[in-house]
């Protein structure tokens, strides 16, 4: 079976900057996402995001601001057994980590910033899409969950009924 990542009612909260192509800004607010596992999704509903004890940008809470790189996670789990929970973080002091061997990629927090953020297409990721690491999981607050649906198998036609 096939599913497909969507939100039905997508509304920014108030006060948080739309998704966009450039950095995120210092001290913004914006919507991000997390994908996990369904138990693990019922593990952070109940107490709350934790830090990753390392990763490619060291310790920190990974998420994306974009859903379709956050519902790719985790990359080795049956898309039925897949959540992403939809958060609004406040970013802080934004690092840039725009290539491999950066010399602040796993230290950035040691140097005051909140957030590092990889931006798309810079090499770091292979789907090239942007990634975030929030180091204090206070800055994250929790807004709903989202599920992947399945997808109804074709009927063959094209759009508006052509072959």
């Amino acid at each position: 079976m096939q599913y497909e990542w969507a939100e039905d009612d997508f509304v920014l909260p108030y006060g948080v900057v739309a998704l966009g192509l450039s950095a995120p800004g210092d001290n913004k607010k914006y919507v991000m996402y997390h994908g996990t596992t369904k138990e693990s999704a019922n593990l952070i509903l109940a107490k709350g995001f934790r830090q990753s004890a390392e990763g490619m940008l060291g310790r920190g809470v990974y998420l994306s601001r974009d859903l379709k790189k956050a519902s790719r996670y985790p990359i080795d789990c049956e898309e039925c057994d897949k959540v992403v929970i939809k958060v609004k973080v406040n970013v802080g002091k934004v690092i840039a980590i725009n290539h491999q061997n950066h010399p602040k990629q796993k230290t950035w927090h040691d140097y005051g910033y909140d957030t590092a953020w990889v931006p798309p297409n810079c090499g770091m990721v292979k789907s090239g899409l942007e990634e975030d690491c929030v180091w204090d999981p206070n800055q994250i607050q929790i807004l709903k969950t989202i599920i992947p649906r399945p997808v109804k198998p074709s009927s063959g036609f094209g759009a508006r009924g052509y072959k």
